[in-house]
């Protein structure tokens, strides 16, 4: 008789530890699957970010290679004059 209250001890030790690992495990999954939905957000937002800078980026080439269009096809009399330090001294000195 006592070892089957003995037996019954052991399994239901071993069936309290199976559900505490169980529970554990449920508990790191939902943590993971939280982390992993955290992630994926930070993804998406980092993904929309990149691609507002990269039409930002090929919106500033092109207003740059309009500006340099616009100083070369602009004649040397016309245009501004290059910068000469001694002539262009200010009058205090």
């Amino acid at each position: 008789m006592n070892e089957t209250n003995s037996e019954n001890k052991n399994v239901s030790i071993i069936q309290t530890d199976n559900s505490a690992n169980e529970a554990g495990l449920q508990s790191q999954l939902i943590e993971l699957q939280m982390n992993m939905a955290h992630l994926e957000l930070t993804v998406e937002r980092l993904d929309e970010v990149i691609t507002r800078q990269d039409k930002h980026i090929h919106t500033l080439q092109r207003q740059l290679q309009f500006i340099y269009k616009q100083v070369e096809s602009q004649d040397s009399d016309g245009g501004v004059a290059p910068f000469d330090v001694m002539a262009d001294r200010p009058p205090h000195y």
